[in-house]
């Protein structure tokens, strides 16, 4: 995931954008490929970083690395380290990442409306 360079017109854009609108800011948070993914399989309690990827058969184990490390850098996600051998990790939501719950269900009922509308209308225009 590269960064956006801090002097660039994008980053100046994107920085304005997110301090006035607060759900621009929440989509940044939440954004990447994967994010919503993670935080909707974390719903259900914690989880090792194999169970993850287990549930997330097509994400590279690089790619789960970030997006944990980007979620946790941003208080959605916190990350619990066992002192055993071999090291245990858990990673479960915050309270802050659970308020994430309802946005997610209906973010779900959603994508399942517009793909069954989608679905529909490409089936009436053949």
């Amino acid at each position: 995931m590269s960064k956006i360079k801090e002097t660039s017109s994008n980053f100046a854009n994107k920085s304005a954008l997110s301090d006035e609108c607060p759900e621009v800011y929440a989509a940044q948070l939440i954004s990447g490929q994967w994010s919503l993914a993670i935080c909707s399989w974390l719903l259900m309690g914690k989880l090792r970083f194999s169970e993850l990827k287990n549930r997330l058969p097509n994400i590279t184990e690089r790619m789960l690395a970030l997006q944990l490390r980007k979620l946790e850098d941003n208080g959605i996600i916190a990350r619990t380290i066992y002192a055993t051998v071999p090291a245990r990790v858990d990673y479960e939501l915050t309270a802050i990442g659970y308020e994430l719950k309802p946005i997610i269900k209906q973010l779900e009922a959603w994508g399942e409306k517009h793909r069954l509308l989608s679905t529909q209308n490409k089936r009436d225009l053949a």
